[in-house]
């Protein structure tokens, strides 16, 4: 009986406690008792100590946290070398307090200061209840700094006291892991010198952390600056200007988007996104030229549509992180989420051209093969980070940051894959768009040079002065184009008198053009020793022409005039004569070149004293203006009756293209000529 009555008796005792413990467990705690989060009194000796905690934290926002008087003892304790979303509180954003009770020993110097590394992403510092700092700006005019840089702040006279720390962490981005937030590092506090000192250590160590990065940067800008001045003298190199486009871009980027620059983030977002994009475009160009497929349509609309894909996309994306300041960031987090599926979709499009110059098996120099095959390491490489970072606060993926991680180091800089890979690929293109643009220049002078041949060859065969033939007045206008073309005439004495004239135009232009001229002058200045009849020498020039020509054709015009003004005409497809402002009707005949035993017809014509005989090459019919519009036939005949000087000018103002040769013969009357 007595187990039992105890066993009652125990159980009346506990039911009548329920009530007492729930009293006094929310009676409030005397000060006495209250466990705060303080530290033992600080021992200084003009040095700095760690504030690594543990601090009291609590997410959310009031002013009141602020206070020394306020009671934090229910707040969580966590340490400050590592941020909230490492110690319980992953993928917050918001609002969030750090506090902490400190003292001092008396022996501590009579001014202390305060050293706040990094933390993400702005704060508020309160020194029993003052705000003795800030670095950036919390709600509602939030305004952030791309650089996480250190503040220092003094606190005065050591006394004891409550350090408070408000902190605003934005809102996440597609490719954070959802564990940052709040302290990074622990804050220092010591006398001023020595916080001065070690933020002077701090910057140095951080300077010297970033050297090779500054090494790179300098790198790509100079590359980027004489690819420009080279594109500057020559606009036809294209490939200088996808590579300045390239390396000006990882010059650039790098400033904004990794805090080098004292910018805020969104100016950061804005400029460094679509510059980050413009490197993408110019490696593709690059590609294409470089790997020699850029003659594939299909692969070049793909090219061109992934570039106005890629920088729309940009220009987009770099105001999305405007909306993350919004009170509702949702929308543009997801709008930030979508938009890396074109870009992970784009950043593909390297695979694709380097597939199709395999496939193609383009012949292509080592260094050609050896960009591609950086360039496919350098996107491999890139597209696993950037893949596997996206969503990793979700996925929980963590391959990107170890491939991002640093390997080794070198004078205290780090030195990840990418830092390889990338300066392998700037050095492949540097050489190999060298080496294409030295072999386009040695082109470009061999042509020049063929050119300026072909040119002196053609001026030696255009007659300079006119040779005088009585009883006619002959006025000639040779205004060659900029390329060396075709056109050639000849006026020859004829042996009884009278005067032999021929005007054609080679198809084609440059050295052979030349040369085919050479032939076809040589040729008729030979003929005319043995006969005068038109027909008959373009026969001969068509069969000269056929036996020594590789290809193409001449349009020819010859004529025969006696003394007396009575003409005789051939044509090979050439441009009919114009007698007194109106179009001869002469039967034409193939050009020469084309047919072995084509025969050229002559018809008969009256040159009446005083009236005009006007020839002229396709280059007068063929002026084009900006509009696209030709001279034409009309406004030449409406001219044929005007000085060949003044047809030629109308012609060339009007827009010339191609060499322009006039020619004009008139038959000077008896009583004039006796004059």
């Amino acid at each position: 009986m007595l187990p039992r009555c105890c066993g009652a008796i125990a159980g009346l005792l506990c039911v009548a406690l329920i009530p007492v413990t729930a009293y006094l467990a929310a009676q409030p705690a005397t000060a006495a008792s209250v466990p705060r989060s303080s530290l033992a009194p600080l021992q200084l000796d003009g040095g700095s100590v760690a504030l690594d905690g543990p601090w009291r934290f609590h997410l959310g926002d009031d002013p009141v946290w602020a206070s020394p008087t306020f009671d934090d003892s229910s707040w969580e304790r966590i340490s400050a070398d590592k941020p909230w979303g490492a110690q319980g509180h992953p993928n917050t954003e918001g609002f969030g307090w750090y506090r902490i009770h400190v003292s001092f020993q008396p022996n501590a110097p009579a001014a202390i200061a305060l050293l706040v590394p990094q933390v993400d992403d702005a704060y508020e510092v309160y020194w029993n209840g003052s705000l003795i700092g800030v670095f950036g700006k919390l709600p509602p005019h939030l305004n952030l700094w791309r650089s996480q840089r250190p503040g220092s702040f003094t606190l005065g006279p050591p006394e004891p006291g409550v350090l408070a720390v408000r902190v605003w962490k934005d809102a996440f981005g597609s490719f954070d892991s959802g564990l940052q937030g709040g302290f990074e590092v622990p804050p220092m506090i010591g006398s001023p010198p020595a916080i001065d000192s070690a933020l002077g250590v701090w910057n140095y160590n951080w300077l010297v952390g970033q050297q090779l990065n500054f090494a790179l940067n300098s790198l790509y800008g100079l590359v980027a600056i004489v690819c420009l001045i080279v594109w500057f003298r020559d606009r036809r190199l294209w490939l200088v200007l996808w590579m300045a486009g390239y390396a000006f871009s990882h010059a650039v980027v790098p400033l904004f988007g990794d805090g080098v620059l004292p910018v805020t983030t969104g100016m950061a977002g804005a400029v460094s996104t679509p510059f980050f994009s413009l490197g993408d475009v110019s490696l593709l160009f690059l590609l294409a030229w470089l790997l020699d497929v850029r003659n594939d349509a299909r692969l070049m609309n793909v090219i061109r549509w992934a570039a106005i894909v890629d920088m729309s996309a940009s220009f987009l994306d770099a105001f999305t992180g405007i909306g993350f300041a919004m009170p509702n960031p949702a929308p543009w987090q997801w709008t930030d989420a979508l938009m890396t599926v074109p870009v992970c979709l784009l950043e593909m499009i390297p695979f694709y051209i380097i597939a199709v110059a395999i496939k193609r098996r383009a012949r292509l120099d080592w260094t050609r093969w050896m960009v591609a095959l950086v360039a496919l390491l350098t996107q491999v490489l890139f597209f696993s980070v950037y893949t596997f970072e996206q969503g990793s606060r979700f996925t929980h993926w963590t391959l990107g940051n170890r491939i991002a991680a640093p390997l080794f180091t070198v004078f205290g800089s780090p030195v990840t894959v990418n830092n390889i890979s990338s300066t392998l690929l700037l050095i492949a293109l540097a050489y190999a768009v060298y080496r294409y643009a030295s072999e386009n220049t040695r082109h470009q002078l061999a042509m020049e040079q063929e050119l300026e041949s072909a040119r002196a060859v053609q001026q030696v065969l255009i007659p300079a002065d006119i040779p005088a033939v009585p009883g006619f007045k002959i006025d000639s206008v040779y205004l060659p184009a900029g390329e060396v073309g075709g056109d050639f005439f000849q006026i020859i004495p004829a042996s009884a008198g009278g005067l032999l004239v021929v005007i054609g135009d080679v198809s084609g232009k440059g050295m052979p053009a030349a040369m085919t001229v050479s032939l076809l002058v040589g040729t008729v200045r030979t003929l005319a020793h043995f006969t005068e009849r038109p027909g008959e020498i373009l026969a001969a020039m068509n069969q000269r022409m056929l036996a020594r020509s590789q290809g193409g054709f001449t349009t020819c015009l010859a004529l025969r005039v006696d003394p007396d003004g009575t003409f005789t005409a051939a044509n090979a497809g050439h441009i009919p004569p114009y007698l007194g402002g109106k179009e001869l009707a002469i039967e034409p005949g193939l050009p020469l070149g084309l047919e072995p035993n084509t025969r050229y017809p002559e018809s008969r014509f009256q040159l009446g004293p005083g009236t005009q005989l006007t020839l002229l090459s396709d280059g007068v019919i063929e002026a084009r203006n900006t509009q696209r519009e030709l001279f034409g036939f009309e406004r030449a005949a409406s001219l044929t009756t005007q000085p060949a000087e003044k047809l030629a000018q109308a012609a060339q103002t009007f827009g010339q293209e191609d060499d322009i040769t006039v020619l004009t013969l008139t038959l000077v009357a008896a009583e004039a000529l006796h004059a």
